[in-house]
This record gives C-alpha cells, structure tokens and sequence, in this order.
C-alpha cells in the first residue's frame, strides 16, 4: 500500500453549520491526517476553473454559486490509499444512497448541498491542491 495525499474540501453548507471539528473527527478516524488546513473564501473565477470539468454541465453556474456562497475549509490527508480512502468516507454524493457513517449520510443537507469534496484520482489530486496550498504550506 503506498502513502498519498488527496485534497479535501469542507463545503459552505459545512462550514456555515460549525462541522469542521466533527468532519475532521470521521477524517481523522479512518485513519487519515490532516497535513495542511486552512479557511478561505473561494472566488467565482477559482470556482470556475476549480469546477471546469462540468461547465457544460447545467449544474455548473448553480455549483460555482453554492461555492462561494460562504467559507470553506481546504484540507490536504494523507494516509494508505487516501484518495479511494476519503471517498470511501465521504460516502455517495447523494447522502440518501450514501453508507451509514459517512460524512454525507450524517452531515449532508442534499446532493448539492453534500458537505464536503474530494479528488477522484492522484493527477487530480495534485492539481487541486496545488491550486490552494503552496508547498510550504503543507506539514507532513
């Protein structure tokens, strides 16, 4: 099993309802650290390139509206496998289909207002940290 990094996003809906700490616990149980953190707010043109992959989407300017909506907390984990570990955790975006335990199933409001994000694989993982956190930012 290799050690990797995964980027992680607590979502407005998260951060307006005072869920960093008890995210951060789920994280933390399942055997992730958290190696950098930090509380921003996300401009539109950082959500849209952020979110670029689903501009033809119709969610899309709906998703860049909800992200900077409010504050949200960036996160770098770290752990055995952390990218499918996280999205493990995360659960499904729909927190109804979602495992019991997850992040989703137990502090999401809906599919759009779902809590938190997280990288689907390793390039794009690096990219999306990289887009928040400079090098000496993250403490491993």
């Amino acid at each position: 099993m290799a050690v990797e990094r995964t980027f992680s996003i607590l979502k407005p809906d998260a951060t307006a309802r005072n869920l960093t700490g008890a995210i951060n616990a789920i994280i933390e149980q399942a055997g992730l650290r958290i190696v950098a953190q930090k509380r921003v707010q996300i401009t539109r043109k950082q959500a849209e390139q952020f979110y670029s992959v689903h501009r033809e989407r119709p969610f899309f300017r709906e998703l860049v509206d909800f992200m900077v909506s409010g504050p949200v907390v960036v996160q770098v984990l770290e752990g055995e496998n952390a990218i499918a570990k996280y999205r493990e955790v995360m659960g499904a975006t729909d927190p109804a289909k979602a495992a019991p335990g997850t992040i989703r199933k137990v502090h999401a409001k809906s599919i759009g207002e779902n809590s938190v994000h997280g990288s689907d694989a390793a390039e794009t993982a690096a990219r999306e940290i990289a887009q928040f956190f400079s090098e000496n930012e993250i403490v491993g």
